[in-house]
């Protein structure tokens, strides 16, 4: 939360209203009223695989399942959008039998998070079918760069390489994942905004990354300038082997295409770090 905080704080003075509340509570009238909309970006929710069996389950049906029903029955209500993008995530494919995965490919997921981003897929779906709301769901593969969560791996490795701490890895780092800027995500979101007509159902925006962890880390000595303490843990369950999105859908039907190399993304997000120093170490 602090984390949060600190980058709203950056963006005083710019052109929007924020508003705090929680999408199952919040008064959707006064809502859409204070702020207006053309579009919505339904980025809201549960993150996180590891953190999702059990008791947390609940967590993950309330913040992923129960508020996006919501907010598309508020979007209807106000007499539809322009466009609503429901942020998916590429742990619905699960462990995938082909790479890299298509829209196509059997949705499967591994874990109880994936379970509850596939479902808010099909509820918007649901909604477009039906009630004929603009509705499409980006799956979006592993999003880093500045700013980000402090619990993700990159934010997580780039401190601790910075810090000369340990870096702590789940298995034994032969895991792939598919990496993609913030950047070329926002793009993606400002294009299915701007775009007239009908979008598919489900859009990968994957940044075409796919490298092992191991890789990753050996990219992260080089950007940082560092030796890396490396620990290695047992794999959690709900961690797939391998991501990989395949993302043409997305260029027929946007224009889109990730500009950001993972070298390039990571050393932006280093320097973050680095000029944030100590705060990040406190922020996280």
């Amino acid at each position: 939360m602090t984390l949060k905080r600190a980058n709203l704080d950056s963006l005083a003075g710019g052109n929007f209203t924020f508003i705090e509340g929680d999408l199952n509570n919040v008064s959707m009238a006064s809502l859409f009223g204070s702020v207006g909309f053309g579009s919505i970006f339904h980025l809201a929710g549960q993150p996180g695989v590891r953190l999702s069996w059990g008791a947390d389950f609940a967590v993950n049906t309330r913040a992923n399942v129960d508020a996006t029903q919501r907010l598309l029955e508020a979007a209807l209500a106000m007499g539809g959008v322009d466009r609503f993008v429901y942020a998916s995530s590429s742990s619905v494919y699960g462990q995938a039998e082909t790479y890299p995965t298509t829209e196509l490919t059997l949705p499967r997921p591994f874990s109880p998070y994936g379970v509850t981003k596939l479902a808010g897929e099909h509820l918007s779906v649901l909604y477009h079918e039906n009630y004929g709301l603009p509705t499409t769901a980006f799956r979006l593969f592993t999003v880093y760069g500045p700013r980000q969560r402090p619990d993700m791996a990159f934010a997580r490795f780039l401190r601790a390489a910075h810090a000369g701490n340990e870096i702590t890895i789940y298995g034994d780092g032969t895991q792939i994942r598919d990496f993609t800027y913030v950047d070329d995500v926002v793009a993606a979101l400002l294009l299915a905004a701007e775009h007239d007509g009908t979008l598919p159902n489900v859009m990968n925006v994957s940044g075409g990354s796919s490298v092992s962890v191991n890789e990753v880390l050996e990219t992260v000595a080089r950007v940082t300038g560092r030796d890396l303490n490396i620990v290695h843990r047992p794999r959690m369950h709900g961690d797939v082997f391998r991501t990989g999105g395949d993302g043409s859908l997305a260029g027929q039907a946007l224009g889109w295409k990730p500009q950001m190399s993972l070298a390039q993304g990571l050393k932006r997000q280093y320097q973050w770090v680095r000029d944030s120093w100590p705060n990040t170490v406190q922020l996280g």
